[in-house]
């Protein structure tokens, strides 16, 4: 069985679904149904052995209606007409006199195995270049401690009906492949980490080879283990259009989406149509970009995918929003309504999240600061979303000492507050790079990315070691 087929003598299929889906909007002001069909691979090299190779289906469908402002939501594995039936009446029932958000779990809590979905020649050479990548990162240095190669495909077949009278199906695929690199000196341990990933299989080496992300990844760790201990102090800082998108995902994109500035969790909150950063800033999530981490055709509610420019010359003009909040607000949705599969209900993400790129080329940049902080790559870190403060840690930093990159520095955080530090940015670069992740948010992890042009933070609180 797959995506929108059952047996063929239960009921016809197109049938059968308008009969779920009356059912499920009985006591719904909207209902949708949410089909999966997933199919993934994934290989893992860690210590010069094959830790991990596993290939997985999983298949279910998410049933969701809101009611008054209300989500009740229900998902199964088990996918009989009767079965999606009995869900169905039984959420319908649920959501006219439920006065929270509720979540029926009909699944069985096992994935069933699947024929491995690439070709077995195909696995084979994947399993040889990872353990060539791997040999590479090794033979960088004897103070490397620790290689970790990681190989993932994802393919999804979705489909999504509702009451609004949207019908969608599409395939989304996602490849992800990381090094990641330990080295260690005099008890001082350095990470070094480097992961390339899109929705286009034949695009995920063609910015970088793999032995060149290997090597850039010890090459990180390496330097970083050479390097002085970071300054501390108010000073300015340079971030790098290679730092990552961290910056924008969580000190400010986060605070974009609907759900938490609608409920007063987000510094956001209320501040449409108000200056909340310089002018030199505008503020795009667009799924639409072609091959990004982030991006698909329809999101997660069945909605054609679209650009939202979410801050423009530093004016906050929108957020992100899903059906949910965008029937709350009595707008239309902007098509980001994401969920991690079948077993989650849809909730407002972000996709490709980027600073736009300005005028300035990104030496004269550099060729401002006197004395300050170059940063290369940016690490993890910890925001509040209700006040926008934050700490970020930079994992590959340098001085910036007469307007040239110095010294590579090591155990730099960068401490700031999200709208302080969007208002006070003065140079914009002319130049835009995306780096990818998985985004968490209550419980859900979905694949985005985030990118910026290089730019100038005139002040900005750095801390030492960690």
């Amino acid at each position: 069985m797959t995506a929108l087929q059952w047996k063929r003598d239960e009921i016809n299929m197109v049938d059968g679904l308008k009969k779920i889906l009356s059912l499920l909007k009985n006591n719904a002001d909207l209902a949708d149904i949410f089909w999966q069909e997933t199919i993934s691979t994934t290989i893992v090299s860690e210590n010069k052995k094959l830790e991990k190779l596993i290939s997985g289906k999983d298949m279910g469908v998410g049933l969701r209606a809101l009611h008054q402002g209300k989500t009740t939501y229900g998902f199964t594995n088990e996918i009989d007409y009767s079965n999606l039936c009995q869900l169905a009446a039984s959420l319908s029932e649920k959501a006219k006199i439920s006065d929270e958000n509720f979540v029926l779990q009909w699944a069985k809590p096992l994935k069933s195995m699947a024929k491995l979905p690439d070709k077995d020649s195909d696995l084979v050479d994947k399993i040889k270049l990872i353990q060539r990548v791997e040999k590479i990162a090794w033979g960088k240095s004897p103070a490397i401690r620790q290689v970790k190669v990681v190989y993932k495909k994802t393919v999804s077949n979705i489909s999504i009906i509702s009451s609004l009278g949207h019908f969608s199906q599409e395939e989304q695929t996602h490849l992800l492949f990381y090094v990641q690199v330990v080295a260690e000196k005099d008890g001082i341990l350095q990470t070094g980490y480097e992961p390339i990933g899109t929705t286009n299989p034949q695009e995920l080496f063609k910015q970088k080879t793999p032995e060149e992300i290997a090597e850039c990844a010890a090459e990180r760790a390496l330097k970083m283990l050479e390097a002085a201990p970071a300054p501390t102090g108010s000073m300015p800082v340079v971030l790098s259009s290679e730092a990552g998108g961290t910056m924008i995902h969580e000190a400010i994109g986060h605070g974009l989406e609907a759900d938490l500035a609608l409920e007063g969790l987000s510094v956001y909150a209320n501040k449409i149509g108000q200056q909340v950063a310089s002018p030199l800033i505008t503020v795009i999530d667009d799924p639409t970009l072609a091959g990004n981490y982030g991006s698909y055709h329809y999101d997660d509610e069945g909605i054609p995918a679209q650009k939202t420019v979410l801050i423009e010359n530093g004016v906050l003009k929108t957020y992100l929003y899903n059906l949910e909040y965008a029937l709350k607000q009595g707008i239309k949705t902007n098509g980001h309504g994401r969920r991690q599969s079948y077993r989650n209900k849809p909730i407002p993400r972000m996709s490709n999240t980027f600073i736009a790129p300005g005028e300035t080329p990104p030496l004269e940049i550099i060729k401002a600061v006197e004395k300050g902080l170059f940063v290369k790559k940016m690490g993890g870190g910890e925001v509040n979303t209700i006040n926008g403060n934050f700490v970020f840690e930079a994992n590959e930093a340098y001085l910036l000492e007469k307007g040239s990159i110095g010294e590579p520095v090591r155990g730099a955080t960068l401490v700031g507050n999200g709208p302080e530090v969007l208002k006070s940015i003065t140079m914009v670069g002319n130049d835009l790079n995306f780096g990818i992740g998985t985004c968490g948010k209550d419980g859900q992890l979905v694949p985005v990315s985030d990118g910026q042009p290089t730019i100038l933070i005139p002040e900005i609180i750095v801390g030492g070691t960690v």
